[in-house]
């Protein structure tokens, strides 16, 4: 069968609503459900010279190879490129709603996103740290965020918290749920028995044998034993400074690392506007782009969709497709 794709365009005054209407319709062997709102895409379209008339989504239709069709979810207000409204925050949950329930309903194979602005939804008085958290609370699961940039592989043991907030969220028991869900998800994925984690520690050089932290004696280094006891290839604590090299990735499967900055500038040094951001441990398959909204990009035509095509190929891979 022809699987088809929740792709959600984001925030609606950055650059998601670029990136959708720029995809080639024959690139994917796929139909793309693109869900926005229909004059905010018209306008855009306008702006940016290229064609807009996909037809309206019907699920009870069967999917087509290589067609698009739209999912209307009408903003609030107006929407400006480039100016921010938190008057249309909701109109910005309401798609990864419909996404993942269509998900959930086995509508759709996977969901695909466009990057949203955080700190708006926030103003608009919703909690939200990022699609990650958000859409573990909407279909359950324990999501482990992790980004691919070719053959780095790159996942986080926390996610989208103040440092000061880090050590204290890492525990013996959080490290062993996120070490079983990569091990999990990244052998299906891969066609692996025995996946190959590389594991940072939390302190510069590791702790330095506790001299710079106890976290890799009394917290890390523990739960690293209790996972090797379960048929886990879970290597360190290694020091996150000299990880990063040809002498340990190559040959590992996935680097997990402690806090989101720890690992994340890597990942996109090595592969930024290519990379993608892969949600593991849900019940549903999620990818999506490596960057943000873009605001000073929105309606210039200068916005580049490599991450977007990227994040598509890796849903419907991950998806079995």
């Amino acid at each position: 069968m022809t699987p088809r794709l929740a792709v959600t365009s984001g925030e609606p005054a950055g650059i998601g609503p670029d990136l959708l209407l720029t995809l080639a319709p024959t690139e994917f062997d796929a139909e793309l459900v693109m869900l926005g709102d229909r004059t905010v895409f018209a306008e855009r379209a306008a702006q940016l010279g290229l064609p807009f008339n996909w037809p309206e989504y019907n699920p009870d239709q069967p999917a087509v190879a290589g067609a698009r069709s739209f999912l209307h979810c009408p903003t609030a207000q107006a929407v400006q490129p480039g100016h921010l409204d938190p008057r249309n925050a909701a109109f910005v949950l309401t798609m990864l709603d419909a996404a993942a329930d269509g998900c959930t309903r086995g509508e759709f194979a996977a969901m695909v996103t466009a990057p949203v602005h955080k700190s708006v939804i926030n103003d608009a008085g919703f909690a939200f740290s990022g699609h990650t958290e958000y859409l573990a609370d909407r279909v359950g699961g324990h999501p482990v965020m992790m980004l691919t940039a070719g053959q780095l592989r790159v996942a986080l043991a926390t996610t989208h918290l103040p440092l000061s907030a880090v050590p204290a969220a890492i525990t013996r028991d959080n490290l062993l749920q996120v070490l079983r869900i990569l091990h999990t998800d990244l052998g299906q994925w891969l066609k692996k028995t025995q996946p190959r984690i590389l594991v940072t520690g939390l302190n510069p050089h590791a702790g330095e044998s506790g001299h710079l932290g106890r976290e890799e004696i009394d917290v890390i280094g523990p739960a690293l034993e209790q996972a090797r006891s379960e048929g886990i290839q879970a290597i360190g604590p290694l020091p996150a400074d000299t990880l990063f090299t040809p002498q340990y990735l190559d040959h590992a499967d996935a680097v997990l690392a402690m806090y989101h900055d720890q690992g994340l500038p890597v990942l996109k040094y090595a592969g930024f506007g290519e990379a993608v951001n892969i949600t593991l441990g849900l019940p549903i398959t999620r990818t999506s782009v490596d960057h943000g909204t873009a605001l000073t990009l929105a309606g210039t035509g200068q916005a580049q969709g490599g991450s977007l095509r990227a994040a598509i190929r890796a849903a419907l891979s991950l998806a079995g497709y």
